[in-house]
């Protein structure tokens, strides 16, 4: 009994296709004209018909118009499906069941071709089936095409779409975008309001943007305010503007300051036809042509003309003899602006709506405010890590042996390179980045050995010439690795896991990149503090940085001590330049982005303190951030007043935040 209800089951089903696809292919045949020539202003009756007969195959054929798939028949308008042969025939099909008709002479059919308006319209028609179909990519491609180009239609099919989904991101999606579509596009009012009421958490832009359509004003002028009209608020033009017009301007244009005057008033009367023309040069050269031209003015009289007085005179004469209508003065121009109501309407007619969409917007706007704060206070974070990373090894340098490295940014970008260099060879790229971190230290730490024992060591206590001297330096290894390298930036690249960034809303996020840099630079701290205060390098280190004589009388080797920690610091640059590497373009100048800042954060932070450089990064990086929230297009702006800062800092306080005691203090 059971087999034979589902046999039943079965042939019902068959039965019912068999009928959809007779209806559909009786549909297309008698709309074959339609889709023969199709517009964009007389298809989407048709569209929508078709829509209604719901047919299995509706999807399929709409899918072959769009892509140009269908040809019709010239002796009979059959729509059909066609594939080409040798010798300019075709075979041609079925468009329903796909069955082969006849082959056919090229010249005896025609291919379908619609429009970018006509595919519009069926794009848009293919979104209820794209939304109910079992891969989920094309369900959330389809999303994003809706909210591309919202339209009311899509409502019904994102209904029965969320009836249904199973995928919990894609669904609340789907359900956030019907939302968006209530708010534009319902027409009953309550149901409206509750909608954009129950968006108030929302921080999206699109949420704004569609909020701010329905609160946006335009500006109207009326002698008596219409009735039943949703009014935002009523001006009162600002008195003065017309009488400081100068009228021998060329051109009159409105006020920038955002007030509203006398004279924006009456410029906008003009624009809207219901005020003369304000009298300029140009027009008044206008007037006096044309009178020339039909001779109520003579020719001698014309070509004497050179002043504005002059012009101005023989006006007021054509005005007087009726030939030129009366030009209108200061006077007329303040009694037309107060003839006027001039008021901002809102383009929603509901004022429950626009209310409803303020107060919603006000709510967002607030939150938006918050996290926008903290979202600053997180990119001033990451990028004083990303300078603390870069200044560590300057710290230890300077403050220990007083030498003015000017190739600092240098081993920077050495370091970078390794990486590179090491990614060439090791093509799993969280394996590469764990291999270069050791190779940058190790190649920045004898490079900068070397440099020491050559150049450093023979130039101490002189630190004019050890500037100018790293600074050659510094010069001659960017030309080496141009040569090496070439000019075009080289890629770093990193692991997979370290793409995109960290999201905690539509304000707050930080590249993952930025979070890596900042643990190691947290990573380094407690590594360079356990060094200098657990180890015996580090406390010979501090012997030497306090007093350096003392320090030899008890058996520490200065001038050891100096090459080691030369090549300490030199070693966390190269360090630095593998974190900075990962998101900066790797190139011979990479370290001259970083040198200044560098220079900056120990010496406001105190020289020789890791504390210090902590504090200095932290105040550098917050301070920057924060100029550029005030100034977010100029950056250069940003880091000038940013130094202006720092100099004003350093001469209340010149020995930085952090003052260490010993030659630091004492030099």
């Amino acid at each position: 009994m059971k087999r034979f209800f589902i046999f039943v089951g079965v042939m019902l089903f068959a039965s019912a296709s068999v009928a959809s696809d007779k209806d559909l292919r009786e549909f297309i045949w008698t709309n074959k004209a339609s889709f023969h020539k199709s517009s964009s202003k007389t298809i989407s009756p048709v569209i929508d018909s078709l829509l209604k007969l719901n047919s299995g195959g509706t999807e399929k054929f709409l899918l072959r118009w769009l892509n140009k798939e269908l040809w019709f028949r010239k002796s009979d308008g059959l729509v059909v499906t066609a594939k080409k042969l040798e010798k300019k025939s075709y075979k041609i099909f079925d468009v329903i069941d796909e069955q082969l008709i006849e082959v056919i002479d090229k010249k005896k059919i025609k291919q379908i071709k619609p429009n970018s308006g006509v595919r519009a319209i069926i794009s848009s028609a293919l979104v209820q089936f794209q939304l109910l179909n079992a891969d989920p990519s094309i369900r959330s491609k389809t999303l994003d095409s809706i909210a591309r180009k919202p339209d009311e239609r899509f409502r019904v099919p994102l209904r029965k779409a969320i009836e249904i989904e199973n995928n919990l991101k894609i669904k609340n999606r789907m359900i956030r975008l019907e939302k968006l579509l209530t708010v534009r596009f319902e027409k009953n009012i309550s149901q409206r309001v509750e909608v954009i009421r129950s968006l108030k958490n929302d921080l999206g832009i699109d949420v704004r943007g569609v909020l701010n359509q329905i609160i946006r004003t335009a500006l109207k002028a009326e002698k008596v305010i219409p009735d039943n009209i949703n009014i935002s608020q009523i001006l009162e033009p600002e008195k003065g503007a017309i009488d400081q017009y100068d009228f021998l301007e060329t051109n009159h244009s409105s006020t920038i300051d955002g007030s509203f005057t006398d004279l924006d008033a009456y410029l906008m009367l003009v624009k809207e036809e219901k005020a003369p023309e304000i009298l300029t040069q140009k027009k008044l050269k206008d007037i006096l042509t044309q009178q020339a031209e039909i001779g109520n003015i003579k020719r001698e009289e014309a070509h004497s003309l050179d002043s504005y007085y002059k012009r101005n005179s023989v006006l007021n004469r054509l005005i007087e003899n009726g030939k030129v209508e009366p030009v209108v003065s200061r006077e007329d121009m303040k009694n037309i602006v107060a003839q006027y109501v001039f008021y901002e309407e809102y383009a929603e007619s509901s004022r429950e709506v626009t209310n409803a969409a303020t107060e919603t917007l006000n709510l967002i706007n607030n939150r938006v405010s918050v996290f926008s704060f903290v979202d600053l206070i997180l990119e001033g974070l990451s990028l004083a890590s990303i300078y603390f990373l870069a200044a560590i090894g300057l710290a230890i340098t300077f403050g220990v042996m007083r030498v003015i490295n000017m190739a600092h940014g240098e081993f920077i970008m050495m370091g970078a390179y390794s990486g590179y260099v090491v990614q060439l060879f090791v093509t799993n790229y969280t394996l590469s980045i764990v291999i270069a971190i050791p190779v940058a230290f190790l190649v920045t730490f004898f490079a900068g050995i070397v440099m020491e024992r050559l150049v450093i060591k023979k130039l101490y206590k002189r630190p004019l010439e050890t500037l100018l001297a790293t600074f050659g330096i510094s010069i001659a290894l960017q030309q080496l690795a141009k040569i090496v390298f070439g000019t075009q930036a080289r890629p770093l690249t990193s692991p997979e896991w370290l793409d995109g960034a960290l999201i905690f809303n539509e304000i707050i996020s930080i590249s993952w990149i930025r979070v890596a840099i900042f643990v190691l630079s947290i990573a380094f701290t407690i590594i360079l503090i356990y060094v200098l205060n657990r180890t015996r390098f580090g406390l010979e280190t501090r012997a030497v940085t306090q007093n350096p004589s003392m320090a030899a009388s008890m058996g520490v080797n200065p001038d050891q001590i100096n090459m080691f920690t030369f090549g300490l610091g030199s070693g966390i640059a190269g360090i630095a330049g593998v974190g900075i590497g990962l998101y900066a373009k790797v190139t011979s100048e990479l370290g001259n982005d970083y040198i200044v800042q560098s220079f900056m954060t120990v010496v406001v932070g105190g020289v020789g303190s890791i504390w210090g450089t902590l504090a200095g990064a932290t105040l550098i990086g917050f301070l920057q951030k924060l100029i550029e929230w005030f100034n977010p297009s100029n950056t250069l702006a940003a880091q000038t007043y940013m130094i202006i800062f720092i100099i004003i800092f350093i001469q209340f306080r010149p020995r930085g935040i952090v003052a260490l005691r010993g030659r630091a203090a004492g030099d």
